[in-house]
């Protein structure tokens, strides 16, 4: 019974990944359109970008995206805070999302779920490959809870004294530990929870992308940042703007150990949890 369950839950998790995919790739269509365009009279190059990456079983397969980045730019194979590889058009993309728009096919092709851990670079997969030992028994996904709470991760890394080392010990330990607890109880239901969260998580994206923040907002990120060093207080601000998207509460405490006994970069100084945390 057990099994047939596990089963039966796998057949409705694909058949809502592949419905879903579809209608978001064909709505999507209009959006993807000019943004090939847009990404062509910005700079020379393709207009998608591929990449490997680790999937389900530690299976590699080429991401694709659309092309945010300088053509032949070396670096990184991953972006940490402000990356001056990023061209005009790229930033409006990363920033809105829209780069991952592509990404729906690889649901439909049963390489990607709507909703799982993120997929990963080789070389992230290498050194957390204890964490995705088992986050990647299954299908990697479009979306989740690390993916929704860290929608704008690129401001918070922006404004480190050493985003690397911020990144490494304070941002990847936590996307791990959201991303393991929420696989532990998800189900098709909370699955579309996390749809529907990211789908607001994409619209303030949207609303705030070039607008100043909200003084009700400013008064609430003040009272989480008081008596903080001026950089942190520049961290939890901008880290409050990442919020929790209505997140459930065992969702948003299985993240709160994550920062501590962990270095903030620069000084030395710690990060405070009230600012990084939310829930």
């Amino acid at each position: 019974m057990e099994i047939f369950a596990f089963f039966g839950g796998l057949v409705v998790k694909r058949s809502v990944d592949i419905l879903f995919a579809l209608f978001l790739l064909i709505a999507a269509l209009p959006i993807l359109l000019l943004a090939a365009i847009l990404i062509k009279l910005d700079s020379e190059g393709p207009v998608l970008f591929r990449q490997t990456r680790v999937g389900q079983g530690f299976r590699r397969f080429q991401l694709v995206k659309l092309r945010s980045m300088a053509y032949g730019a070396d670096g990184s194979a991953y972006t940490l805070g402000a990356d001056p590889r990023v061209t005009r058009i790229g930033y409006w993309l990363r920033r809105l999302k829209v780069d991952e728009l592509p990404q729906l096919w690889h649901v439909l092709t049963g390489e990607m779920s709507l909703v799982g851990p993120r997929p990963v670079v080789p070389e992230l997969c290498k050194q957390y490959r204890h964490a995705y030992r088992r986050l990647l028994t299954v299908r990697p996904g479009l979306t989740d809870p690390a993916a929704i709470k860290y929608c704008q991760e690129s401001d918070v890394l922006a404004l480190a004294a050493d985003p690397r080392r911020y990144f490494h010990s304070v941002v990847m330990p936590d996307k791990l530990r959201i991303s393991q607890f929420y696989m532990n109880t998800a189900s098709v239901r909370s699955d579309l929870g996390v749809l529907a969260q990211t789908i607001f998580a994409l619209l303030h994206s949207w609303r705030t992308a070039d607008t100043p923040a909200r003084p009700d907002k400013a008064r609430h990120d003040s009272r989480l940042t008081r008596r903080q060093p001026p950089r942190r207080r520049a961290i939890a601000q901008a880290a409050a703007g990442l919020g929790d998207w209505g997140m459930p509460a065992p969702w948003a405490r299985a993240t709160h150990s994550a920062a501590q006994g962990l270095q903030c970069g620069g000084a030395g100084a710690r990060l405070h949890d009230k600012g990084f945390f939310f829930g």
